[in-house]
């Protein structure tokens, strides 16, 4: 399979306490205030230098801000089939997580958690909120289960409650 038809968008988990417009806000500010610095005269003999330390800085935390959560090179946060394994990304910043399928003893999937269980005790749980839309929420249900198939683990799966 190609790996367009694999791999499955996450959309990355808002930990943050600051949402990005406010990140990048500060952001902005922070520059203003120190262009603004930059241009006044006041304390411009003793520590000038400082304001291009601090302009650099800026640009360092604004270009952190927007690649950290925008799409800049391309989708960061992930789950990927792949042949013999299950590949979890969870953002630009973090390390792959791979599962092995010979590794894998059994796989849980529940409405808002898949739960990799691994043969030496150890259990994953990737947080399956972070699939938005119902095509890809079942696209990612049906490759759950045909990776199950194909590999012969055991998947147990608990049904979505649908409300009326």
């Amino acid at each position: 399979m190609p790996t367009g038809t694999t791999r499955i968008r996450l959309r990355p988990a808002n930990t943050s306490r600051v949402p990005f417009w406010g990140q990048l806000a500060i952001g902005l500010f922070w520059l203003a205030y120190v262009l603004f610095g930059m241009w006044s005269d006041y304390g411009a003999q003793d520590y000038h230098f400082l304001h291009w330390v601090f302009l650099v800085f800026t640009f360092v935390y604004l270009g952190y801000v927007l690649v950290n959560n925008a799409p800049i090179f391309g989708t960061q946060s992930y789950l990927e089939f792949t042949p013999g394994y299950i590949v979890h990304k969870n953002g630009l910043f973090r390390p792959k997580q791979v599962f092995a399928a010979e590794n894998i003893s059994a796989l849980e999937l529940k409405p808002a958690v898949l739960r990799v269980r691994q043969k030496d005790g150890e259990i994953y749980a990737l947080n399956l909120r972070e699939v938005k839309g119902k095509m890809r929420k079942t696209r990612f249900r049906e490759q759950v289960r045909a990776f199950a198939a194909k590999y012969n683990l055991p998947l147990q799966e608990v049904a979505p409650t649908t409300t009326a």
